[in-house]
């Protein structure tokens, strides 16, 4: 009786490794395969569509992306989104910054405190918060307008943010701050100066967070803009999709549109993104 061949431990770590690397290849393919999906239908006319639903177009044509922006609201959605996106993102990554500057860099007593108090809120379902909302702008008469969804965002937001800045300050320097400010150097000036040249990874990874965040937020969008004409993007979609049910090709043209925007926001920021993640972690 023969015995089994006896593998050598760089064979069993080649096969290992092609294990694990077959895994992430599948996983990676189910992720993929709904964007997959929604690009190749997006350039396909619908008689098309219905004869060759998973292939790629035979006949690439842009009459169905012509039909979404031109058959509905969606430029009209569109402008909303970015309006509310660029605006609520910004607040929040500026008031995040000036909250965690003393919180990580300062010597303020209470700041361990507050930074607690954060990761107390940031457990906090924002669902549980519309309900009180609702009753607040309602009795402020506040109810569809673009800067109650902008304060409400920044809110929602402030939390999260302040925390990975603050985690991200208090990796910078202590000697570096200290010099400046023998140097006769401001707190204003050290955190204008200093601090955020410095902190541009974890700022970017701040805005594209949130930005994905709020581009695809639905819920507190469809409670707080119900008039059609200030509907978000993913709301307006909703709506988008009810109307050319059975035109597939239009719909994923939408779909598509809606993406563009935040894939490229991440293509841009992709190198600052990954290193602001890691750098809050690294005691510098």
């Amino acid at each position: 009786m023969s015995s089994a061949p006896v593998q050598s431990p760089l064979v069993r770590r080649a096969i290992a490794a092609c294990g694990r690397h077959g895994l992430l290849l599948v996983f990676s393919a189910l992720a993929l395969l709904p964007v997959y999906f929604m690009v190749v239908n997006a350039f396909k006319t619908k008689p098309e569509y219905t004869g060759n639903r998973i292939g790629p177009p035979l006949h690439p044509s842009v009459a169905s992306l012509l039909d979404a922006i031109g058959g509905g609201d969606l430029y009209v959605w569109l402008l909303n989104s970015c309006l509310v996106t660029i605006a609520s993102v910004g607040l929040s990554t500026a008031l995040a910054a000036l909250a965690a500057y003393p919180l990580s860099l300062m010597r303020w007593r209470l700041g361990p405190a507050i930074l607690g108090l954060l990761i107390v809120l940031l457990v906090v379902p924002p669902i549980v918060l519309v309900v009180p909302l609702f009753e607040l702008v309602v009795d402020l008469r506040q109810l569809n307008t673009f800067h109650t969804i902008i304060a409400i965002y920044t809110g929602i937001m402030m939390p999260f943010s302040t925390f990975l800045l603050a985690s991200f300050f208090s990796t910078i320097s202590r000697p570096l701050i200290e010099a400046a400010r023998l140097d006769g150097a401001g707190a204003w000036r050290v955190f204008w100066e200093i601090v955020l040249p410095l902190s541009f990874p974890a700022l970017m990874t701040v805005v594209i967070v949130q930005s994905l965040w709020v581009w695809n937020e639905v819920l507190v969008a469809v409670i707080f803009l119900q008039d059609q004409g200030l509907r978000t993007l993913m709301v307006g979609l909703t709506l988008f999709n009810s109307r050319y049910r059975h035109d597939v090709p239009i719909v994923m043209a939408g779909m598509m549109i809606a993406a563009v925007p935040m894939v490229l926001l991440y293509l841009v920021g992709q190198r600052f993104f990954i290193r602001g993640l890691t750098a809050g972690g690294v005691k510098g």
